[in-house]
């Protein structure tokens, strides 16, 4: 199944080095959806065809989860890395929101994977088509990505 086969993928991409960190800055700086830049990284190593109007598509399909869901989990719980209740251990619930964040980051990879093209055998090379993906992605924004981290995130791929 392609849900659990993009989830084992982003996982494993996420936990190379170096990939965390540019996930977060890219997220953080250029406001790019972390989820959705790991889907774009999968489709390339999985020789799956993405033009501009797919990379628009795949991002107006977990827009609204992202705006909803996913995005005020998140900034709930990196407000509770502040004190906010001192003398009150508030860390386990600050645990289980994240681990709702994460829960809420697969489900929108089953609707990526659900929506993603099939694999072309003569796709181009992987990291080649990942580079190409991230620059649709950043015209899809209106702003490029950060070129640090982009290229920490392509290094992980390639190290894989």
């Amino acid at each position: 199944m392609d849900a659990h086969a993009l989830w084992a993928f982003a996982l494993a991409l996420y936990g190379r080095p170096g990939a965390a960190p540019a996930c977060l800055a890219l997220q953080d700086e250029a406001a790019a959806d972390v989820t959705l830049v790991l889907y774009l990284i999968w489709c390339a190593e999985t020789g799956r065809p993405l033009n501009a109007e797919a990379v628009r598509s795949a991002d107006a399909a977990v827009a609204p989860w992202r705006a909803a869901v996913v995005a005020p989990l998140r900034a709930v719980r990196r407000a509770m890395k502040a004190p906010l209740l001192p003398g009150l251990a508030t860390e386990s619930l600050r645990d289980r929101i994240k681990a709702s964040e994460i829960e809420a980051e697969r489900l929108a990879l089953v609707i990526l994977a659900g929506g993603a093209p099939a694999p072309e055998p003569s796709a181009p090379e992987p990291l080649a088509a990942a580079n190409r993906y991230l620059d649709l992605y950043a015209v899809h924004l209106g702003r490029p990505l950060p070129r640090v981290p982009r290229e920490a995130l392509l290094r992980a791929l390639a190290e894989a």
